[in-house]
């Protein structure tokens, strides 16, 4: 198979998840090079991470990549992305796709001018998540209608909850919701892990989205909730003939008897030797099991890869074939539908007021 070349614009946190995954697949993925502003920083990250980096973005261009990870700021994203779109490259940009409505219309108008654009929402891609998905759809439970997911924050709860319950981009919505703070010990941080029992006062937010097809979803995070080892993930989905909280299954079958199966989801222990102590050990999904069926298997084997890794090489090798004409892997529409629910779930927590979603021109 000819490899997928491809350059990464931006040199933050989130950037080095692409490096990762192209190093555990070179046979898959050539990563050209790292773009990044000054050539100081371009040594830097040459030096730590063993890659190509420059200042140069004729240089990039060179390389004729399929696509460009687009790894900046927020603020930034989508302005960059656009940018290096009208370049004539197909763009996979970190989420979420805008901060702002006005920038979520202009990144719809460049589609319509041409440019492609993926954004890189990753976790229905999560092997776990994504079996669920799949479960979810046999309609074991019937129509999913009731929701409570406590999974992932903003823009990557949106599209989980919309996945979940089957909801598409055009649905509209309303959302009301509230923040607190609670005191929390503090555990992991991105770069570090604490011992000393400091505690600090975090965010949880707590919210109900009422979508116009009959469906809810209550949605509640916790800003430690991605690394704490204190703070446990949670979906409950419920439909007429049953339900399924977190890796349990009850429904009734065609006979109206009920069952009672579990998602078996298997996993292997990988030490990476990262000096990070939130990278240094990775849990990777080897199989997931449903009633005697494998519901997931690693699209690429095993490479000692994160959950978050593996759904972000899916993505990458998605844009890549979306360059060389195919569809995209997940459709800008329901990227920026995503990042509008997230825009009213702010708007809905600082108003203190039920916020109703007007139709906006990606989902007329």
């Amino acid at each position: 198979m000819k490899k997928y070349k491809f350059i990464i614009a931006g040199s933050g946190w989130r950037s080095l998840y692409y490096v990762r995954a192209a190093k555990a697949l070179p046979e898959v993925f050539e990563l050209c090079a790292m773009y990044c502003r000054t050539p100081e920083k371009a040594e830097k990250m040459s030096r730590e991470h063993g890659i190509r980096a420059t200042d140069s973005i004729e240089e990039c261009l060179g390389y004729e990549p399929d696509f460009v990870v687009v790894a900046v700021s927020k603020n930034s994203i989508a302005e960059v992305s656009m940018e290096w779109a009208r370049r004539g490259l197909t763009v996979l940009c970190e989420t979420p796709a805008a901060l702002d409505v006005e920038s979520l219309n202009r990144l719809w108008k460049a589609r319509e001018e041409g440019c492609r654009i993926v954004v890189a929402e990753q976790f229905t891609r999560f092997p776990e998540y994504a079996a669920l998905i799949g479960l979810v759809r046999r309609r074991l439970i019937g129509e999913p209608d009731f929701l409570n997911i406590s999974l992932a924050h903003d823009y990557h709860g949106a599209s989980l909850m919309r996945a979940l319950l089957d909801v598409s981009p055009d649905v509209g919505f309303t959302v009301r919701g509230r923040a607190y703070k609670f005191p929390t010990v503090e555990t992991f941080t991105r770069y570090e892990r604490y011992y000393d029992g400091r505690i600090a006062d975090k965010k949880r937010t707590v919210a109900v989205f009422e979508f116009e097809n009959g469906r809810t979803a209550l949605f509640d995070f916790d800003s430690e909730q991605y690394r704490s080892p204190i703070r446990n993930n949670s979906v409950k989905i419920r439909g007429c003939r049953g339900e399924i909280a977190d890796r349990m299954v009850c429904y009734l079958n065609e006979k109206f008897e009920d069952i009672r199966s579990e998602i078996d989801v298997k996993t292997r222990i990988v030490q990476t030797g990262d000096p990070n102590p939130s990278l240094s050990v990775v849990e990777e999904v080897t199989d997931i099991i449903f009633e005697g069926e494998s519901v997931y298997a690693p699209k690429f084997g095993l490479r000692g890869l994160a959950q978050d890794e593996t759904a972000v090489a899916e993505l990458m090798a998605g844009a890549a074939e979306y360059s060389r004409g195919n569809a995209p892997p997940y459709p800008l529409k329901d990227a920026l539908q995503d990042a509008y629910m997230s825009i009213m779930l702010h708007k809905a927590v600082e108003s203190g007021e039920t916020i109703k979603s007007e139709k906006q021109i990606w989902n007329k």
